[in-house]
């Protein structure tokens, strides 16, 4: 079986974006890759203009949270390393394995990875500098912080617009509906 990567582009984010910025590329892939009846709700982002659309389904809501969660958990633990969740899409086919039990095996035919590049704050003040200069850090601080929030922005419209793209180019390998699921893991 013919099995599909898509690599999106490393966003840059900061701790307290790695929420936002899953839910709306994990989202964003599960409704355009979502097979069968779907009631689509809109969701408007809080920390940016975007508006992405999500299944409708309160399984699919509850399964990214809790992948969310362990990744912000890993993130938490292991501050230095490559932050990266994959979304899987395989079809699953139960095998007879002896007389009593079964085999399930699982036939992948997509992977998406989503890198995020987490910055990681000195615990030191920010403002502090050992110059005798007298420096206002709010406000350069605060325009940084504008500057690179439009940049992460963009970055997430440019990856919503890769995903839409590569599900629209990509549909050979999709099998037929039968039993599909799908994973996300870290």
């Amino acid at each position: 079986m013919n099995c599909e990567v898509c690599q999106l582009k490393e966003l840059d984010v900061e701790h307290f974006e790695i929420r936002e910025v899953l839910r709306c590329i994990l989202h964003t892939i599960m409704f355009h890759r979502a097979l069968g009846l779907l009631r689509p709700k809109d969701v408007d982002l809080e920390l940016f203009d975007i508006t992405y659309t999500q299944c409708g389904d309160v399984e699919v809501e509850k399964k990214i949270e809790e992948k969310i969660t362990l990744f912000i958990d890993r993130v938490e633990k292991h501050p230095n390393r490559k932050n990266q969740i994959c979304l899987s899409f395989c079809e699953v086919k139960n095998k007879q394995a002896s007389w009593f039990t079964t085999k399930v095996e699982r036939f992948y035919w997509e992977h998406w990875y989503i890198n995020l590049n987490v910055a990681h704050h000195p615990k030191g003040h920010p403002g502090k500098s050992h110059l005798s200069k007298v420096v206002d850090p709010g406000e350069s601080a605060s325009e940084e912080r504008s500057a690179r929030r439009t940049v992460l922005e963009s970055s997430l419209r440019e990856a919503m617009f890769q995903i839409i793209k590569f599900v629209n180019e990509k549909k050979d390998h999709i099998p037929a509906i039968s039993n599909l699921e799908c994973h996300i893991s870290l």
